[in-house]
C-alpha cells in the first residue's frame, strides 16, 4: 500500500499579510487542488493523507467535492512545525501502509513520473527524494554581507518534494529527532540522523513551491493548458 502526506498546514508568511497561499487561484484552480489532484490522479497511489490547519478540515472536504477527487482521504491537524505536521500524518496511516510519499501542498506542478521515480526508489533503498543540480554558482559569506569563499556546486543538489520513504524508516527517522529535540524542515535531514542513505531522484521538469508573490506567475505559465 502506498501512501500520499500532503503538508497543508503552514500559513506562508513570505506570501504577504493576509495571503493564504494554498487558496491563491491560479489557473482556474486553488493551488492546493492542483497538488492534491495530482496525487489523486497517480493509480499507484493508494491514499491521500492531508495535513490541514485546525478548523479547516471543512473547506478541504468541500474542495474534493468541488473538483470530483477518487481516491480515499483524510484530513489531520497540523503541528506546531512542519516535521510535526508530518509526524501526525504518519500516525494516521493504516498498519499496512508500505511508502509513503510526502508532498508540499504548495508545490502543485509535480508530475507523475517523478511521483513513481521517487516511489521506486524509496521501495529499493528505504527513501528517496526528488532534488535538481544546483546549476547558480553559490557563495558562503560568514557576515551576511560579503563574500567568505566560492562553493563547490558539481556536488550540491536542491531537494525538492515528494520525499518518499518507507514508512518504518520515515517513522524511525522522525522520531529520533523528536528524542533529540531537532525541529528539522526537511525529512531527508532525519534520515541522516539516523544513517539512512537518500536515494536522488533527479527531477527533469519544473517542480516549483509557490513561496513568493512572483512565483505564481510560473507556475500558471507550467499549469495552463497548451492550446
Amino acid at each position: 500500500m502506498i501512501s500520499a502526506v500532503i503538508v497543508a498546514a503552514g500559513r506562508g508568511t513570505r506570501m504577504g499579510p493576509d495571503r493564504d497561499k494554498l487558496w491563491l487561484e491560479v489557473a482556474g484552480r486553488p493551488v492546493i487542488a492542483h497538488t492534491w489532484g495530482r496525487f489523486d490522479a497517480v493509480a499507484a497511489v493508494d491514499e491521500i493523507v492531508i495535513v490541514v490547519r485546525e478548523g479547516l478540515q471543512g473547506q478541504f472536504a468541500e474542495l474534493a467535492q468541488r473538483f470530483g477527487f477518487q481516491k480515499p482521504y483524510r484530513l489531520v491537524p497540523g503541528g506546531a512545525e512542519r516535521q510535526d505536521s508530518v509526524w501526525n500524518g504518519l500516525q494516521a496511516l493504516g498498519p499496512g501502509e508500505e511508502i509513503v510519499a510526502v508532498q508540499d501542498g504548495a508545490r502543485p506542478c509535480t508530475s507523475e513520473e517523478l511521483i513513481l521515480a521517487t516511489i521506486a526508489a524509496a521501495r529499493e533503498t528505504g527513501a528517496a527524494v526528488a532534488a535538481q543540480p544546483v546549476t547558480d554558482t553559490i557563495k558562503e559569506t560568514g557576515d551576511g554581507r560579503t563574500i567568505l569563499r566560492t562553493v563547490d556546486r558539481s556536488r550540491l543538489w536542491a531537494v525538492q518534494t515528494p520525499q518518499t520513504f518507507r514508512v518504518e524508516v520515515l517513522r524511525r527517522a522522525i522520531q529520533t529527532a523528536r528524542e533529540r529535540g531537532l525541529k528539522l524542515t526537511d525529512d531527508t535531514a532525519a534520515c541522516e540522523l539516523i544513517g539512512q542513505a537518500v536515494r536522488l531522484v533527479s527531477a527533469a521538469g519544473a517542480n516549483p513551491k509557490v513561496t513568493v508573490p512572483a512565483d505564481l506567475l510560473l507556475v500558471e505559465s507550467l499549469l495552463r493548458p497548451v492550446v
